[in-house]
């Protein structure tokens, strides 16, 4: 639990770019919403080694939204059900079903259109919300915490030491 909180704020006090780390965790909401073993999963793997994003937040953040997406499979199941039956969208998936490529990646079953399409619309929000939350975090509680005793006596515990023994650390 400890090595864990370290490697989140590593992640939150490194140089990397905002962006960077942002861009990860809304990636890793995707592939961590969306059942695992999904076609569309391989491209945000892709995705997350062709682009420069931060890959223990990648990984942070799958964890997290692995575990949060059993909490929604009900709402997924329901926007997944939705939209599946409209009647103006038939065509759609019916034309979608006859290609190889989409009855591969299951987006006739429920819960892979639903939480796809909900992660989809999540995707800029968490982006944005997850961007302005480590700027903030970096302009305002990390100055602010490095004056404080508190900050003094946690880089003296052993905590701190297992946080300053992780790579990439300077």
């Amino acid at each position: 639990m400890l090595y864990t909180l370290a490697k989140v704020l590593n992640v939150l006090n490194s140089e990397a770019d905002p962006s960077q780390i942002s861009l990860a965790f809304a990636l890793s909401m995707i592939a961590g919403l969306t059942p695992l073993m999904s076609l569309h999963n391989l491209v945000v793997i892709f995705l997350v080694l062709v682009l420069r994003v931060n890959l223990s937040a990648f990984l942070l953040g799958l964890a997290i939204f692995s575990g949060l997406a059993y909490l929604f499979d009900p709402l997924f199941h329901a926007a997944g059900l939705s939209l599946l039956s409209a009647q103006s969208l038939e065509g759609l998936w019916t034309s979608m079903y006859n290609m190889p490529v989409f009855r591969i990646a299951r987006f006739n079953n429920t819960i892979v259109m639903g939480s796809f399409v909900v992660s989809l619309v999540l995707f800029l929000p968490v982006f944005f919300l997850a961007r302005a939350g480590i700027v903030r975090y970096r302009e305002r509680f990390l100055a602010w915490m490095k004056k404080t005793k508190l900050a003094q006596a946690i880089w003296a515990s052993t905590f701190y030491k297992i946080y300053a023994s992780l790579p990439g650390r300077h």
